[in-house]
């Protein structure tokens, strides 16, 4: 049965969490009225991920709604934020209660897990497409940034890196734990948030490493080599290839480092608060990896383990590139 805009929204999006203190006005106004805490600062974010671009025509309303607050929340662990609000946009072709029943399902659990409240946002008839704004606070001066890197720099990531872009390549047995890292992905606030005061810069991961880390690096006209066997793998990883054989052989290389929709940090770290972050991450079972190093001489170079230099075949994906 065909719903109304306004129906949608009090069915599925109305009332659905326990309000934060800090909301003044939030779903049922025109606008949203927020309150932020004496001596924090608002991090804005936004993404907008539209179907058979951003995630596959197959792709399940759990995952589409899990997802499309995912990418915003790693922005807001990428600057040190907690998340606090989130407006939501979403333009559907057909209104489908059961999906969006699941769609919302997904979100909201997200959600709540992290402590955002839904205080507004827009639905409309047309294509695909969802888009969320999150909100997140930061105590006054701590956010982390792209820029500050150093030379001398230790390079990190958290997690492991390849894992949803193997899932998304053809011939590929896909096991269900590759499965949840494209579709499920897990923002890194609570490393994030560990990470302010020492971390001299820090993003994530969505277009692949390369792509990313190359952002970072371009603030403050860096260049940095990274060690590509050391780059972290999962077991499921190192699996997946093996069913796809010889053609495996480059994307142990290749998709760590260009894929993307990994949702994982990359930052830099002076050598001697190395032990710290590394001490903070494990508290919080976050797994981290040391994969190179900032120098002076602009670019990235990447060598194998042998001293070999690597070059790369992808560079990461680019929104307006027609090639793909």
């Amino acid at each position: 049965m065909a719903e109304s805009e306004f129906d949608i929204i009090q069915y599925y999006f109305s009332g659905r969490q326990p309000g934060r203190t800090d909301v003044v006005a939030g779903i049922g106004d025109d606008a949203a009225l927020l309150s932020v805490a004496p001596g924090s600062e608002l991090v804005v974010c936004m993404d907008t991920l539209v179907a058979g671009v951003h995630f596959p025509e197959s792709a399940t309303a759990a995952a589409i709604g899990h997802k499309a607050l995912a990418v915003n929340l790693s922005d807001l662990a990428a600057m040190g934020a907690e998340p606090a609000w989130a407006t939501l946009s979403l333009t559907l072709p057909v209104s489908d209660p059961d999906w969006l029943k699941a769609f919302a399902d997904a979100f909201f659990a997200l959600a709540d897990n992290h402590g955002v409240q839904l205080v507004g946002g827009d639905t409309t008839r047309g294509p695909l497409a969802v888009t969320v704004q999150a909100h997140g606070l930061v105590p006054a001066g701590q956010a982390l940034r792209r820029r500050g890197a150093r030379p001398g720099d230790r390079v990190y990531v958290t997690g492991t890196l390849g894992d949803a872009g193997l899932a998304l390549h053809e011939g590929v047995s896909v096991s269900p734990g590759l499965q949840a890292c494209l579709d499920f992905p897990q923002p890194r606030i609570d490393a994030g948030v560990a990470l302010r005061g020492q971390a001299s810069a820090a993003i994530d991961i969505s277009d692949g490493l390369l792509a990313d880390l190359g952002h970072l690096l371009e603030y403050d006209g860096l260049g940095a080599t990274l060690q590509v066997d050391v780059l972290p793998r999962s077991e499921e990883f190192r699996a997946g290839l093996q069913s796809l054989g010889a053609a495996g052989e480059a994307l142990f290389y290749e998709l760590p480092l260009a894929a993307g929709d990994d949702y994982e940090l990359c930052f830099t770290v002076p050598e001697e608060r190395c032990s710290e972050v590394e001490r903070r991450l494990a508290e919080i079972d976050c797994a981290c990896t040391v994969i190179g190093v900032i120098e002076k001489l602009p670019g990235i170079r990447c060598n194998r383990s042998s001293g070999e230099p690597y070059h790369p075949v992808l560079s990461g994906y680019q929104h307006f590139n027609e090639a793909g």
